[in-house]
This record gives C-alpha cells, structure tokens and sequence, in this order.
C-alpha cells in the first residue's frame, strides 16, 4: 500500500501545523528528514533537512507502530511551525520521496476503516464531529465516534444470530423429537430488538435535526417588524428594514446557536394578498417554509389572519410592543422587549423535543433499521405458524442480520464511501 501524507491541520499561518504520514515508509520517510532512525513508537524533538542538506525546520517527531495507530499502520506526525513557507517546504520534500504521495480527502480514515479501527458510523460521527459548531453537536457526535452506535448493532445481531441459530437447530433436527420449544425464546429476542430499533428510528428525526440544525420561521404581516426582530436576534443587520410593506421577498436566514442547539431563523415575507407577481412568489415560499420548518413565531395579534396553521410548540407574541405600551406578550426588535423570553420559549420548545433522541443520527441508519423491523416482523408472523416453516423465519432473521451490518459498514456499502470521505480535509 502507498505511503500518503497530508496537512492534517488546518490552512493558513498558525503557531504549529502538523504534517501526518501513514503506510509502510511513513517511520523511513521521516528519518530521511531528520537524518537518524526513529524508534517505531515515541516522540523526538528534531531538525528536518531537505535532500540537499539544508535545514527546512525543527519540531516534534511522533512514531505511531502499527496496528496502535489511527490508521492500523505506520504512522509519523510532524509539528513544525506553522508558516505557510516551512508548511510548503517540508509537502515539497515528502513528494520528491519515493512511494510517497498526496493523500486524497478523508484517506487516512477510510484507511482506518479498512483496517478495522473504525466501523462507518464512528467514521460519519468524525465528520459530524469536525463539522460541529455548537455543543449539542460535539455531545452527538461523540456519541457515535465512541462507537455506542456499534455497540448496540452488535447486541442486536448477537441476539438475532441466537434466534436464527435455536430456529435451525429445530431444523436440523427435524426428523427427531427436540425436547425444548425454543419459540418463546425466539420470541423474547425478536421482540426486544424490535423495541430498540422502534425506539431508535423514531428518534432519527429529531438526532437529525441536532446534527444539520433546526429551522424556525418568524411569520407574519407585512411591516410586521419581522426583520427587525431578526436583526435583534442575530445581533446584525441580517435583513433590509423599511417602513414599507412588503420589503422582504425572499427567505433570509441567519445560523444561530440557541442554548447550545444549532438554530437557523427564517425572515419570511409578510402573508397577504397581492397583486405583485414577485412579491407573490415570495409570499409563496415564505409559507412553505414555515409549514416545513420545526417551529413558527406567529408576529401577530390573531394567528388565523396569515393561513399557517399553529403546531404545538409554536410561538405567538404581539409585534412593536414598543409602539403598543407595554403589553403582556408583547415583542420589540427596536426595543429589546420580549427578545430574551422569546429565546427562552424557543429554546425550551426545542429542548424538549431533543430528550426523544437516540444514537443513531442520519436517515441512512434509519433505513437499515426499518428494512431490519420489516424482516423481523415477517418472521414474528411466519413463526406462529409452527415449525414447519421455521426455515423462512430464520431467513427473515438473517435478512435483518445483514442489514444491521450495512449500518455499520459491513456490507453493502460500498456505494457510498466515496460520498463520505468527499467531504473530508486532506489531513483527515
């Protein structure tokens, strides 16, 4: 296997930047820079020179012995200063090595896939966690790089391969008299997986939801002070503001971190009736926004008014309170009134819908849970049928089994690893 290496920090000056290299002459390709042996595992302080001699820098030298590292082979970091030039020279001396090349995104972690130190679920909660920007992110994805996800898949198909195993041994000796009914057994396991994966699936959705962020649309009026409040919220002047109905005709969106739950609001335009062809087709989006997003903030006195139903959850408060007196219930975005006890409700409203979450988080997961549910309803109803049918029932299993291994990349999922390591750094 080649030997690749990367910057596995990120671009751009820094105080130190770390070059990672991974494969057979990852330990030899160092020592060419340091001008000595390194020990297969330990950390040296040394100067790298070029092929010429001339002094490129000096850093930390970290050995990683396969299989302890992050890949499963030989590993080498080197953490240099972090100026684009000693970042630039030392890439240039590694690429005149031999057998030594550039990796391509997210190589060093498919190769730890492909040697068995990750399972594809701690492969996409590494990407959530890089991507994460607020904390309820950092928890989730924690969740699933430490492999719990794994974990459970694994209890799942222990218990299925016991229920498909007690199945075959009634088959196997079918022409005999087996002491035991095993079918209460059968029973127990398949019931108890299916109560996990229901409870799993359910709760996609809103793990979803944490991973990519919440939408909540502010609907209301035109002239409502829609924009204004969003420009309260956001602490910037995200959306134009005027005294003149209908200023907003598009859907502008502001990416908030809410309680530490990503939250991205939606300024829509104000609900009416128009003659105004481009104004209607904002007003058109504004409403399907709203209706698809996970909560509204109705800006109105009477919800009826702007023909978007209420959900439980919703938010409603009076608009301009600073123009009304003060009233309860009331909101300013010129003021400041209400703005903490609407980010507040909201944060709540979606709190409490995030203790419905599981570990598993994509709705890929949520696929091969659901085909597992549907083979191992099909074999809760092929095994009332008694024994002699017992042989589709353990096939039914065994189609649950397969499908609980393509979630955590065993099989069948060869198609989508291009996909995920495509939206991996270099150095990752």
């Amino acid at each position: 296997m080649d030997t690749i290496f990367a910057l596995a920090s990120a671009q751009g000056k820094a105080g130190v930047a770390v070059i990672r290299l991974s494969g057979p002459q990852a330990h030899a390709a160092a020592g060419a820079l340091t001008g000595s042996d390194l020990p297969p595992r330990g950390m040296r302080l040394r100067e790298l020179h070029a092929s010429d001699g001339s002094r490129l820098d000096d850093g930390l030298v970290l050995t990683f012995a396969a299989p302890a590292s992050f890949t499963g082979e030989d590993v080498t970091e080197l953490q240099i200063h972090g100026s684009t030039a000693s970042v630039n020279a030392v890439l240039r001396c590694l690429s005149d090595m031999k057998d030594l090349r550039m990796a391509e995104p997210g190589e060093f972690t498919r190769r730890a896939l492909e040697n068995g130190k990750m399972d594809l679920a701690q492969v996409e909660g590494l990407a959530d966690l890089i991507d994460a920007e607020t904390e309820a992110q950092r928890k989730q994805a924690q969740t699933i790089l430490a492999g719990e996800l794994g974990d459970l898949a694994e209890r799942w198909r222990r218990d299925l391969i016991r229920a498909a195993s007690l199945l075959e041994a009634v088959i196997d000796f079918a022409d005999e008299e087996v002491p035991t009914d095993v079918s209460p057994e059968v029973r127990e396991l398949i019931t108890g997986v299916m109560g996990d994966l229901e409870r799993e699936a359910r709760g996609v959705k809103i793990a979803e939801r944490i991973r990519t962020g919440f939408e909540v649309a502010i609907v209301g009026l035109p002239n409502a002070g829609k924009s204004t409040l969003l420009n309260a919220l956001a602490g910037r002047e995200a959306a134009i503001t005027s005294e003149y109905a209908g200023t907003t005709r598009d859907v502008i969106e502001v990416r908030m971190d809410l309680a530490g739950l990503p939250v991205t609001l939606l300024d829509t335009a104000g609900l009416r009736e128009t003659e105004d062809h481009v104004e209607g087709l904002g007003i058109a989006l504004a409403r399907k926004r709203a209706e698809t997003a996970d909560l509204r903030v109705f800006l109105t006195d009477d919800p009826t008014e702007l023909g978007v139903e209420m959900q439980p959850g919703d938010v409603q408060v009076l608009p301009k309170s600073d123009l009304r007196g003060s009233g309860e219930n009331g909101i300013s975005g010129k003021t400041g009134q209400g703005i903490d006890q609407l980010i507040s409700q909201i944060s709540r409203v979606l709190s409490d819908r995030t203790t419905s979450t599981g570990i598993a988080t994509r709705e890929r997961h949520r696929v091969a849970m659901t085909k597992a549910l549907d083979a191992l309803s099909q074999a809760m109803t092929v095994l009332e049928s008694g024994p002699d049918l017992y042989d589709i029932a353990a096939e039914e299993l065994r189609t649950a089994i397969r499908a609980l291994e393509s979630l955590v990349g065993r099989i069948d999922v060869e198609n989508l690893l291009d996909e995920i390591f495509s939206s991996f750094c270099l150095g990752k």
